[in-house]
This record gives structure tokens, sequence and C-alpha cells, in this order.
């Protein structure tokens, strides 16, 4: 079984928590044994999925699967075609060099010098794009997925969840087995 879950920010992204804070699992409400696919940061919200099937888990997270996850991002500052880039080609970050990604500039506020982006990566890595901002000045002020290989959150509010259909499920396993097509 899969749930889809529309993370609030504050919530750590774990079955359990040492500090005992709370968790995605804490939010979901199931007679079984969840745990989520993958991270997303304490202070970002958006799609997670919670899964008790570990071979769908497994799947998710190999990087072989370059499966792609898209991100509302807003930073603070006026970006440039040619810091996106930039960015799009890849940036170090932790010593490494990030992999391509997809940037689509949505709309700059230039009253509030804020950007608006669309971000598509398919690594993982910690506060990867938080960090690849901030290779150019950059602070994220807001990040919140809204897509995770061919799942959306369409009209999921925040704190909200409910569990996928059948169909969904399986159609995101052909998803995965036939190279994201």
């Amino acid at each position: 079984m899969v749930y889809l879950l529309n993370k609030p920010k504050g919530i750590i992204s774990s079955a359990s928590d040492d500090k005992d804070r709370k968790t995605v699992v804490d939010l979901v409400e199931c007679e079984y044994r969840l745990y989520p696919i993958g991270r997303l940061d304490f202070d970002s919200s958006g799609l997670i999925l919670l899964t008790n099937d570990g071979t769908l888990t497994q799947k998710m997270l190999h990087p072989k699967y370059n499966i792609d996850k898209v991100y509302e991002v807003t930073i603070n500052g006026l970006i440039t075609k040619d810091i996106i880039e930039k960015l799009e080609k890849g940036v170090i970050v932790d010593g490494r060099k990030t992999a391509p990604c997809s940037i689509k500039l949505l709309r700059i506020n230039e009253n509030k010098k804020t950007s608006f982006l669309e971000v598509t990566i398919h690594e993982g890595r910690n506060r990867q794009i938080r960090k690849m901002f901030e290779t150019f000045d950059f602070k994220v002020t807001r990040l919140n997925r809204i897509k995770e290989a061919n799942i959306t959150l369409g009209k999921l509010q925040v704190g909200e969840y409910r569990k996928l259909k059948p169909i969904e499920v399986v159609k995101l396993k052909k998803y995965l087995d036939n190279g994201n097509l």
C-alpha cells in the first residue's frame, strides 16, 4: 500500500525521531507499519510517499532509475538566465558536481526581489537544491515538492494525505519498470 502525503514544513521525514518530534508517519492513520520513500527537509513541504512495500521503496530510491522530482522554489534575489544555465549544467555541492537538472523561471517579483522557479532534479542529496542556489548567494525561502516519478500532489492540501488507488500504484510500478516512460 502507498500513501501520498502533502508534508508540512516542520515535520521530520522519518518513521521515528530520537528527539520526539512529529514525523510524516505520525500524520497518516494506517493499521500497517509505514515508512517514507526518501526524505524532504524539515524546512521543506510537499509530496512524500509512504509505504510498506520494500521493493517499491528500493526502486524509487535507487539512482539507476533517475526518478524525476519536481519542486516549486522561491529564492531571494533576481536570478538571471546565465545563472539558471550554470545551475542546469551542474555545480559543485559538498565537493561533488550535481547532475544536470532542469530549471524553469516562472516569474520574478522585482518589488520584493524574489524569483519563483520550477526545478526538476533526479538526485536526492542532502539539502541539494538549497545548496545549489547558495553557490550563487541565493537563499531558498520556499521549497515545495509537487511531483515525484509520475505522481503529483494534485489538490491535496498541506497536511492532507490519501491512499493511492490501485491503478496509480500499477502505473507507478510500470513507470519504474519501463525506464520512466
